[in-house]
């Protein structure tokens, strides 16, 4: 008898041949969305660059238009790069445009399945997300304002105190606004403070395992089950799966006996302890808390340094909103959130720094669950779909003048009503993301971005800065930094100064009145 035991190398091998035949001969029967020639087999795979994909699909865009598919290896994309066309699918076709792909490195070993944003669309998922949004929809989010307003004057006096630091210290206003909401925790008050450096190395550890090809195991999946011996890749996640479990368990336990001594906060934390009632598990809750933090850190950080970098460039722009803040606020005391609504040229900048440079420009991918048509297109069930927001957010038919920052536009003629484009559900543009997988902390983070932004123009003014011969730097509007999902301008020069001489001692009245 003939035996059918390979051993493993031969099985891993045997695997590897059937999967690339399977990739190399299945062709779709209809036609798919248009797209780039490629190589045989190989597809568009050395197409792609390892950094800044959304410059090359934008540039796809303007050749192929709206929509168009790409072959990677035998695996079919699909990018979108229309508002309607990501309305159309991602919006109104959600229940088939909602799965993600299988990421195991990053999901399953790193996270331990336990990372909602990154699941697949399935009963844990849906638990995750309605109890995230029970925490952070429009009205629980207004629970957070106060605390967002202290975080706003300490982030002021950190960054007019130190300048030369001011990257520094908007990560510790994101880390610190974030951390306090989720599990009511004294505001992190130095930028050296090493839990800022340890939320900073798991974001980046998540996004990095996340980028297409950063391990060989999502491409073979049978390596994820090899001994951790021959395996030091899982070795090391399996490790950090642990700890990082540890810290948020560490952390939803203190937020518990803050509950049961009556000291609570109105805190997501403690919204969660009191609504679960069992719905999710011990590990489950702490790391659905976790990733609210881990989630709104880097993205917080990021926009409010591509808002640095627009005052720098745009000094009529900061003129404008710094008149519009005088007159409504005065010099007396710091803007607030009952400012808010009479402050719409504010919430414009708000609105144009995330259309102008998105922290998330591709977002993560989608997995279509089942064969679609749209437009006369084949979608094919398991593609990958991905919303091409930077080129949506500069779509030359709805901004023509998409590269510059303006934040008139998102006003009408008397500069006190809001307009938005269509399908952008009335944020102006679409860094948020789509359909289910929208961010559920988009009222948070809008009410950060606000109060951090109206607070900074308040007190300071972002200036020139020179080299040793005198000469003005001027920083590049388009030179980026790719962390994996995230991207940031690279990092440039400038000078924040106070707008006048008492602003330190009004900032010492308004933290006492706010502590």
């Amino acid at each position: 008898m003939v035996s059918l035991y390979f051993g493993p190398w031969k099985t891993l091998a045997l695997v590897v041949l059937v999967t690339l035949a399977v990739r190399i001969f299945y062709k779709p029967k209809r036609n798919l969305p248009p797209g780039p020639k490629g190589l045989p087999v190989l597809g568009n795979v050395f197409q792609l660059p390892q950094a800044l994909q959304f410059l090359r699909f934008a540039e796809w865009r303007e050749e192929f238009g709206p929509i168009f598919s790409l072959n990677l290896a035998g695996q079919t994309m699909i990018v979108l790069n229309s508002h309607k066309v990501a309305a159309d699918l991602l919006d109104r076709r959600s229940t088939i445009y909602s799965d993600r792909p299988r990421l195991i490195m990053a999901l399953e070993i790193l996270a331990g399945n336990m990372l909602f944003s990154l699941s697949g669309y399935g009963e844990l998922w849906r638990k995750m997300r309605k109890a995230a949004h029970e925490g952070f929809n429009i009205r629980a989010s207004e629970a957070y304002q106060p605390l967002q307003e202290k975080e706003a004057a300490v982030l002021v006096d950190n960054v007019l105190k130190d300048p030369n630091s001011w990257v520094d210290h908007l990560k510790r206003s994101a880390a610190s606004t974030i951390l306090t909401a989720v599990y009511g925790m004294e505001s992190i008050k130095s930028k050296d403070d090493p839990l800022v450096a340890r939320i900073n190395d798991f974001v980046h550890r998540l996004t990095r395992a996340s980028q297409p090809g950063a391990f060989l195991v999502e491409f073979l999946p049978i390596m994820k089950y090899l001994p951790e011996a021959l395996a030091p890749w899982k070795k090391e996640g399996n490790e950090w799966y642990r700890k990082d479990t540890a810290m948020f368990q560490g952390f939803l336990d203190d937020a518990q006996r803050k509950v049961n001594a009556g000291q609570a906060k109105a805190t997501f934390a403690a919204g969660l302890l009191e609504r679960n009632s069992g719905q999710l598990g011990p590990i489950e809750a702490s790391w659905l808390a976790g990733i609210m933090f881990g989630a709104g850190f880097e993205t917080t950080a990021s926009t409010l340094t591509v808002f640095i970098l627009a005052m720098r460039l745009y000094p009529s722009v900061m003129k404008k909103a710094q008149a519009e803040i005088d007159a409504v606020v005065g010099r007396d005391r710091l803007p607030t959130f009952e400012d808010r609504d009479h402050l719409p040229y504010i919430q414009a900048i708000v609105k144009e720094v995330l259309r102008w440079r998105p922290p998330a420009p591709l977002g993560l991918p989608r997995r279509v669950m089942k064969d679609d048509l749209y437009e006369g297109y084949f979608i094919p069930k398991g593609s990958l779909v991905l919303g091409n927001i930077w080129a949506m957010n500069h779509d030359p038919t709805i901004f023509p003048d998409h590269d510059e920052f303006r934040p008139e536009r998102f006003l009408d003629e008397t500069g006190t009503i809001n307009v938005v484009p269509a399908d952008t559900r009335n944020q102006g543009h679409v860094s948020f993301g789509f359909g289910r997988r929208i961010c559920i902390g988009l009222n948070f983070a809008n009410q950060s971005l606000f109060i951090d932004i109206a607070s900074l123009l308040w007190a300071a003014s972002i200036e020139p800065a020179y080299d040793e011969t005198g000469t003005e730097i001027v920083p590049s509007p388009t030179e980026h930094v790719d962390e994996g999902v995230v991207v940031h301008p690279a990092p440039f020069r400038c000078n924040i100064v106070p707008r006048s001489e008492n602003v330190d001692g009004m900032l010492e009245v308004a933290k006492r009145k706010l502590w």
